[in-house]
């Protein structure tokens, strides 16, 4: 059974930094592609990143391209999320997630495995 648990949430003030980490077990994670969802208040889930089994290719959402990071280190069996230059609008809960099946996706329903989310608030 595959678990993940996210780490490195808190309260950040506008324009710091913080690095969410995603530790994996229960099977291969050198082999899925691992994304990271959020989910604010009164809102949808919604894609933030996602990043290759290899860590050759990744993509992320408009709102943050330029500002967030994701990477992995398949020794460690996590994945990360650095995220810097925070705006107030990035408040909400991280999700890290694993989809059941082998290949390339970038939408939650593709993701079968979830995390229990860490909180990110970005004060103004």
């Amino acid at each position: 059974q595959v678990q993940l648990v996210e780490s490195g949430g808190g309260l950040v003030q506008t324009g710091g930094s913080l690095r969410l980490s995603c530790a994996a077990s229960g099977r291969t994670f050198s082999t899925y592609t691992m994304g990271w969802f959020r989910q604010a208040p009164g809102k949808e889930r919604e894609f933030v990143a996602a990043i290759s089994r290899s860590g050759g290719i990744t993509s992320c959402t408009d709102s943050v391209k330029g500002r967030f990071t994701i990477s992995r280190d398949n020794a460690k069996n996590t994945v990360y999320l650095q995220m810097n230059t925070v705006k107030p609008e990035d408040t909400a809960v991280y999700y890290c997630a694993a989809p059941l099946s082998l290949g390339w996706y970038t939408t939650s329903r593709a993701y079968d495995y979830w995390g229990q989310g860490t909180q990110v608030t970005v004060s103004s």
